[in-house]
């Protein structure tokens, strides 16, 4: 069988680790395979050599389109042999509009002249196609949501006309609706006979969409299967190299007196009085895991953004702590009341990925390990080996610089940096988007421990399961009020989106 492409022997190494090792790839014509693994095991790494990314010559091992070997120097060249990807981080230029960013090094033009008659007239086309026939192609790209622009990327994927379309966590910004936009795109590409490779830790979307799974863990190909052969406990179990019985582990707690109370409490848009939180009112308790569900824009990372002090808009109400007011008006009085916030995008807010792990793991607790203004750098050290240990941080040393380790490493270090700060009330938004579910088992483990010890949680989640699995209460947000105080015995999927799409 002559397959669409196919990887033989694809070893690729890095200083200290073997990101691939032998792996083994074959993906037929026109079918979605799908490529799972724990973050690590090697599946950005295999996508960046077949982008042309990591060129010819930095790797062993061979890859073929259509039967014919190949031989990438640059991104260019594998656009030329019919690839095109979408990369879980969006490779778009904010301060260009939509037209620039979808046409960008492949301007139509006349005379040497683009012809931007004909880039509005494609532009538009290809912006229907994935739903967008609303936005304006002049609009920048800076001004549209996350998961709009998306869906810009996999219309500038689509302007290329791929044979082959490579899609790393394409849903992970996307709101329920754009996913389905996606998979209407995905399903009517493969009746076009373009092939895709589409990565995901959404496994739910893997089964309902993908042909054929391939499992990859520690750089090798563990199994490639026809997804109608496969169960997602297989998958996992694969992924993993053991079986988690139960993918929310099970704790032993009993929240204790009231922490945190919030009362009438609203955040306003900035430089507005349009109102993003409007006079909500609850209550955190010592050792327990709140729950906050919502839609997207329901206003859920505005409020806890807005707790920790880090949101540009102003707020009003009232906040208590052990029963006394509090006025947070900064990210260091909040961290000062042992307030900490592992915010909803790591590498942006999260992480400086530039520096390396002990730097990053000590950076919001500087100020105590300064003397007489002098960084005590031998307690810094014992300190962040101490929590990479205790995260079981992967990676050859605390000097491994944070932006190239795996998501869910990257996830450790900073719940790592806040914990170092020995916080009473840790705030986590979406804290396992992006990653795979043997890190998520990790991290709900780390959960547990805390919230056993007393440690306040509050988990603001869009995954459901997450939610329904990890919270001891839930509140479900709408257009910045809450519709529903639900226990966990109480809470169901239904009940809950009931709640989030505005039912009292």
């Amino acid at each position: 069988m002559r397959y669409a492409l196919e990887m033989k022997g694809i070893t690729k190494e890095f200083p200290g680790v073997k990101a691939l090792d032998n792996v083994q790839l074959n993906v037929k014509k026109g079918e979605i395979h799908a490529l799972c693994g724990e973050n690590g095991a090697g599946k950005s790494t295999l996508i960046k050599i077949l982008s042309g990314l990591y060129p010819s010559g930095s790797y062993e091992g061979e890859c073929l389109i259509h039967g014919k070997p190949q031989s990438f120097s640059s991104i260019r060249d594998a656009e030329t042999a019919g690839i095109a990807i979408i990369y879980q981080e969006l490779a778009l230029v904010s301060e260009m509009t939509v037209a620039e960013n979808i046409v960008l090094g492949a301007e139509p033009s006349r005379k040497g002249v683009i012809d931007w008659d004909q880039v509005t007239h494609d532009v538009q086309r290809w912006l229907a196609e994935v739903g967008l026939k609303n936005i304006n192609p002049q609009e920048k790209i800076r001004n549209l949501g996350v998961g709009q622009q998306q869906l810009v990327e996999i219309a500038k994927a689509l302007s290329k006309k791929a044979e082959i379309l490579l899609l790393d966590e394409p849903t992970a910004s996307l709101t329920d609706s754009e996913v389905e936009i996606l998979m209407g795109i995905l399903q009517e590409l493969r009746k076009r006979g373009v092939t895709c490779l589409y990565i995901s830790h959404k496994l739910n979307e893997v089964f309902r969409i993908a042909d054929t799974i391939t499992v990859l863990r520690d750089g090798q190909t563990v199994s490639t299967r026809p997804t109608s052969q496969m169960t997602e406990d297989q998958v996992i179990a694969q992924m993993v190299g053991r079986e988690l019985t139960d993918r929310f582990p099970k704790s032993k707690r009993s929240p204790g007196e009231v922490l945190l109370s919030v009362q009438d409490y609203s955040v306003y848009e900035p430089g507005t009085k349009s109102k993003k939180v409007d006079r909500i009112s609850f209550e955190i308790r010592k050792g327990e895991i709140l729950g906050i569900a919502g839609l997207m824009g329901a206003g859920r990372t505005e409020l806890v953004t807005s707790l920790f002090g880090g949101y540009p808009g102003k707020s009003d109400g009232e906040v208590w702590m052990d029963g006394k007011n509090i006025r947070i008006q900064s990210p260091k009085d909040a961290i000062r009341l042992g307030i900490a916030l592992v915010t909803e995008n790591r590498k942006e807010t999260g992480l400086i990925l530039g520096m390396d792990i002990r730097q990053n793991l000590s950076l919001a607790h500087l100020d105590r390990l300064h003397r007489g203004g002098v960084l005590q750098e031998n307690e810094e050290v014992s300190l962040a080996e101490q929590y990479s240990q205790e995260l079981r941080v992967k990676a050859p040393s605390l000097e491994t610089v944070v932006g190239t380790l795996s998501g869910g490493n990257q996830q450790k270090v900073v719940i790592g940096k806040w914990l170092m700060t020995q916080p009473r009330l840790l705030i986590l938004d979406e804290p396992t988007r992006g990653i795979d579910v043997g890190a998520k088992y990790e991290i709900y483990q780390i959960m547990n421990r805390l919230a056993e010890k007393g440690i306040s949680i509050v988990m603001v989640s869009s995954e459901l399961p997450e939610i329904l699995g990890m919270s001891d209460r839930i509140l479900v947000m709408h257009e910045g009020r809450f519709t529903a105080e639900l226990s966990h015995e109480e809470a169901t999927q239904e009940n809950i989106m009931y709640a989030a799409t505005g039912g009292q």
